[in-house]
């Protein structure tokens, strides 16, 4: 038997129901009103040519150990044999001159690879950077004065300092960085961090060494898969219409061709020299003339791991940069492990390279067997033999660099005798104030002792006066 309703019950249901969402509509109209107001207005109509070229990595700025996948639009980091204590950076191919554009990044995946040893860092092992940088800025974003970015602790990157502007993001958050270079605007000259559609930081002023220079988007991160979109539509939409870098106009970016061949080849370098006759020294002017190129090497692979904060154990001084000592604690980089992982990379990624070896490079059955390893048909073995007599602009550099050392040297040795000086001046100055202070209590104390010796006079006095006037008391009575 169905019971019947009573009078009014319904009512009496509905009652708290529409209590409760008036509350909850309530504490949604109170939390607008709490958030600022969107200051950004939406792009207009813009009837300018719109860039042709794909908007994408180049793979002459990205480290040895991402493998891009689906066209470029996935970067995936290695995490074996070492790989996994290395930050994986990617430089765009779009520099922002003008104008308000944004771009957009996924986490995919978290791994998280064995570690045998022990990290000597506290960095944690899967984090992702987001921003922009110049294009000859070195591709540890956020560690350069020519780079800003968001990282996924919450952090603000900018001039080698970091600022707390925003909560942790992570895995299957869409974050959008968008880059306002319009001078009109409200916020110009300023970064913004989107996550999920939502202003997750406010605008962050780009330092004035990078203001009028062109941007390039740069991701850095470890241990993920991460997913770039460059547009042309963004995948969550912001409080805004902002238009994607795909979408840009042709006037406000430019693209960059570094590192594509003009025949199709890529060049592999084998510098041919004698071990400590400035080898490594002509290699870094080379390197500042020609970015296109890559470095292999042990000592790169040591920076490398410095720039991704790890600490070497020990002192290093006096080993050479052919084999530099690793010393940081872990077996795949100690041995260089990493190295055969890093060749073989190399081996199917065409860009150019210049292969570092002294010692191999010098012996022509270990040139041969590195040059093997280039069989592809799109690269192109050179030798090059760096020895002989210099010319002007190298002694003019190394001059420059050997008296800047010894400057250095000197500096460093005044700074030490001033600090002597002001030491020493320091211990004389305290010695000096502990002699006034113990002289200070011995005059005091020698007071106090006068002070005593007179009292007892005093009193030694006083007893023989008193002493005399008994005396004349008795022969005032006269004999009993």
């Amino acid at each position: 038997m169905v019971a019947e309703k009573r009078p009014g019950e319904d009512a009496a249901v509905a009652e708290p129901a529409a209590k409760a969402a008036k509350t909850e509509e309530t504490k949604d109209v109170a939390q607008a009103e709490l958030e600022p107001a969107e200051r950004e207005a939406d792009t207009s109509q813009d009837t300018r040519k719109k860039v042709t070229d794909q908007v994408k990595f180049n793979p002459t700025e990205m480290t040895l150990n991402i493998v891009p996948t689906a066209a470029g639009r996935v970067l995936m980091s290695l995490s074996d044999s070492g790989m996994q204590y290395l930050v994986a950076a990617a430089r765009a191919n779009c520099g922002v001159t003008a104008g308000r554009y944004m771009f957009e990044a996924r986490i995919l995946e978290v791994l998280s690879p064995a570690e045998p040893g022990r990290r000597s860092t506290a960095t944690p092992r899967q984090h992702l950077r987001i921003g922009f940088s110049t294009s000859s800025s070195a591709l540890y974003l956020g560690d350069t004065d020519e780079s800003v970015c968001f990282d996924s602790e919450g952090l603000f990157m900018a001039e080698r300092k970091r600022s707390p502007c925003s909560q942790r993001f992570a895995r299957g958050q869409v974050v959008a960085v968008v880059l306002n270079l319009d001078k009109e605007g409200p916020n110009a000259n300023t970064l913004s961090l989107f996550c999920d559609g939502k202003r997750f930081s406010p605008p962050q002023p780009l330092p004035q060494s990078l203001v009028g220079k062109p941007l390039f988007p740069h991701v850095a991160f470890r241990n993920i898969s991460l997913h770039v979109h460059f547009g042309p539509e963004p995948m969550v939409p912001l409080p805004f219409k902002c238009r994607c870098l795909q979408d840009a106009a042709q006037a406000d970016v430019n693209i960059s061709k570094l590192g594509e061949p003009e025949n199709g080849k890529y060049e592999v370098l084998f510098p041919v020299g004698m071990p400590d006759e400035g080898t490594f020294q002509w290699l870094e002017g080379f390197l500042e003339k020609n970015l296109q190129y890559v470095e292999l090497s042990d000592r790169k692979i040591v920076e490398w791991a410095e720039r991704s904060g790890l600490t070497r154990q020990r002192s290093y001084l006096g080993h050479s940069n052919d084999r530099p000592d690793a010393a940081f604690g872990m077996p795949s980089l100690d041995d260089f492990t990493i190295r055969k992982i890093i060749r073989t990379v190399a081996s199917v990624v065409p860009r150019h390279y210049v292969v570092m070896e002294v010692r191999g490079n010098l012996l022509k059955s270990e040139r041969e067997a590195l040059r093997h390893r280039f069989a592809a048909p799109y690269f192109k073995p050179v030798a090059c033999v760096v020895m002989g007599e210099p010319d002007e602009e190298y002694k003019t550099k190394v001059r420059a660099a050997l008296l800047a050392e010894k400057q250095q040297k000197v500096e460093n040795e005044w700074r030490v005798q001033q600090a002597e000086r002001e030491r020493k001046r320091i211990l004389e100055q305290r010695q000096k104030e502990v002699l006034a202070r113990a002289k200070a209590t011995d005059e005091a104390s020698a007071g106090e002792v006068k002070d005593d010796d007179g009292e007892q006079e005093t009193k030694e006095e006083e007893v023989k006066e008193e002493d005399v006037k008994k005396e004349e008391v008795e022969e005032d009575k006269g004999p009993p």
